[in-house]
Order: C-alpha cells, then sequence, then structure tokens
C-alpha cells in the first residue's frame, strides 16, 4: 500500500506527529504504541493507537471538515445500518505542527476487502446482499441538515474525465470511442428530483472490511453526505461481479435511473482515478481500471 505522496499539498503526517499529538491532546492515552495502518486511501492517513483505537487524520487541506463532520453524523446515524461503522472516540484540533483538525475512533477489528475478498461465490453474492441492505438502510435514515456529499450531486462534463479518457487510451487501457459514448451518454441521463439522502459516497474495496470470509463493517466516511444516492451504487461495479451485481441492486433497491446514473458515477471514478494514480498509488488504480472495465462491458451489453 503507498506511503509516499500522492498530491502537492499534502502534509506531512507520521507516528512521531501522530505520538505528539496524542500526548499533547489526549494525555490518557500517551505512551500507547503508534502504528501506520496501510491504505490505499487518498484523503486520509491512519494509524493505530494501542489496540482499540485508530488516529484519522486528513492528509490535505481539502478534508479540513471531514473529521468534524465524522464526529457529527456517525454516531445519529450508525444506529440505523446494518453493518458497524467507525465509532468516533474523540476529536483532536490542530497543534504539534499539523494544521487540521483531526479524530480518534475505535478500532474495528478486520481485513479490507482489497486484501481479503468475501470467501468464494458464495462470500461474494452475501456481500452483495450486505452491502446493498447497508445502503438502503442509509438512503432511509434522517438526512435532515446533512452536508453535501461530494458525490451528491449531478454529474458534470469534468475536463478531468476527458483528459483521463485520452490519457488512458494513449497507454492502450481503454476504447476511447467506447468510453466516450458511455461517459456522454451518461451525462445526458435525467437528473434526480427526489429528496437529498444520505449517502457514503466512497463505497470501494478499500472501505469494506470482511471477517470470517464475510462483509463485516463500512469504514472511511469522508465522503458521507447527503444528495442523490446513485453515487453509492459506484460499488456495483468497483466491488461485484455481474452474477453478483444484481443481487446488490436488489438489495439495494435500486431503479433503473439511479442505476444507469450510478454507472455514470462508476466511470467518473474508475477514468479520473486509474488516470491520476497510475504512478502514484497502482493499487488504488488497479481498482479504478477493474470499475471501467465492468461499466463499459455493462454499457455495450456485454456483460454475462
Amino acid at each position: 500500500m503507498p506511503g509516499a505522496r500522492m498530491h502537492p499539498d499534502e502534509l506531512d503526517i507520521d507516528a512521531a506527529l501522530v505520538t505528539r499529538l496524542v500526548a499533547a491532546q489526549f494525555p490518557r492515552w500517551a505512551g500507547l504504541p503508534v502504528v501506520r495502518v496501510p491504505s490505499a486511501g487518498t484523503d486520509n492517513a491512519m494509524y493505530r493507537l494501542g489496540d482499540d483505537l485508530v488516529v484519522r487524520l486528513p492528509r490535505r487541506p481539502g478534508g479540513a471538515d471531514q473529521a468534524a463532520k465524522e464526529q457529527r453524523w456517525l454516531p445519529l446515524i450508525a444506529p440505523h445500518l446494518p453493518l458497524p461503522v467507525p465509532v468516533p472516540v474523540a476529536s483532536g484540533t490542530p497543534g504539534e505542527g499539523y494544521g487540521l483538525p483531526w479524530g480518534v475512533f475505535r478500532w474495528l477489528d478486520g481485513e479490507t476487502v482489497l486484501d481479503a475478498p468475501p470467501t468464494g461465490p458464495a462470500g461474494l453474492a452475501d456481500a452483495a446482499v450486505r452491502l446493498g441492505g447497508f445502503v438502503s438502510a442509509l438512503r432511509a435514515a434522517d438526512a435532515t441538515g446533512g452536508p453535501p456529499s461530494w458525490r451528491g450531486g449531478p454529474l458534470t462534463d469534468d475536463p478531468g474525465v476527458r483528459a483521463a479518457v485520452r490519457g488512458l487510451a494513449a497507454d492502450g487501457a481503454l476504447d476511447a470511442r467506447v468510453a466516450t459514448a458511455a461517459w456522454e451518454d451518461a451525462l445526458r441521463l435525467p437528473r434526480w428530483s427526489g429528496r437529498p439522502v444520505w449517502l457514503h459516497g466512497d463505497l470501494l474495496p478499500g472501505n469494506l472490511l470482511t471477517g470470517n470470509g464475510r462483509l463485516s463493517a463500512v469504514i472511511d466516511f469522508g465522503g458521507l453526505g447527503v444528495g442523490d444516492p446513485a453515487a453509492d451504487v459506484l460499488a456495483a461495479w468497483a466491488v461485484f461481479t455481474p452474477g453478483t451485481r444484481e443481487l446488490f441492486r436488489a438489495a439495494a433497491g435500486v431503479d433503473d435511473a439511479t442505476w444507469a446514473r450510478g454507472r455514470g458515477w462508476a466511470l467518473y471514478f474508475g477514468l479520473t482515478a486509474g488516470h491520476e494514480y497510475r504512478t502514484t498509488n497502482p493499487v488504488l488504480a488497479a481498482v479504478a481500471h477493474r470499475t471501467v472495465r465492468e461499466a463499459l462491458a455493462e454499457y455495450a451489453g456485454t456483460s454475462s
């Protein structure tokens, strides 16, 4: 998993900094071992604190609002969800040379789907039903006053997507004609007209935990917010196979229009992340490439 910088504005974060922050602001935990948690995530660094806690720190100034958002909203949403999610324990403030808010959470046991996929076809099918039920329950929770999700609005013709198509096509990673057609069709889809609902915003394999071969928890709520539920459907192509994808869809209760918009979000994520992180985060880039392949295969009617 990557430990190096992926963005020019990343902050300097290491175990020594986390140790100083904890000692200065939460002396009751001073002296607990601090160990970096390997992750393919791009927005936050995580350090395990002793056996039961994890410290989560935004990597970039643009993530400054994430800690407060998770601290405020996760305790309100968690009781309505069928899978465990991070439990906030303490809220840290800037200090010790680190300029952003940060948080301490209960440690959730398990390995990510990247490292320990659900076991066998039955495991993936079970995971599809479980995650679909999670998406449905999250969508049904009271969204009054919730902040907009970073993927809660409509798809727009982001120049970065066009640049990614050109770059990936030049690398031989995709057919630019098919990718462009699929993207342009997604942009023409009718926009969401319903009330804003809660969505996780980043349901990728690295944000899903497994235990004993089964999906066991959902983590990383930096993208938590309200809006169009379609972005949470991108998990269908980022995580599942054509056969298990339908199980996810049924459990999530997704209509045709939301499904189509979700595939558009899968293309958006897959194309932009696959291009941006192809050298700096090959693990995430591989997830992105897989997501694009699955989405384009379904778009072309070749999924089986």
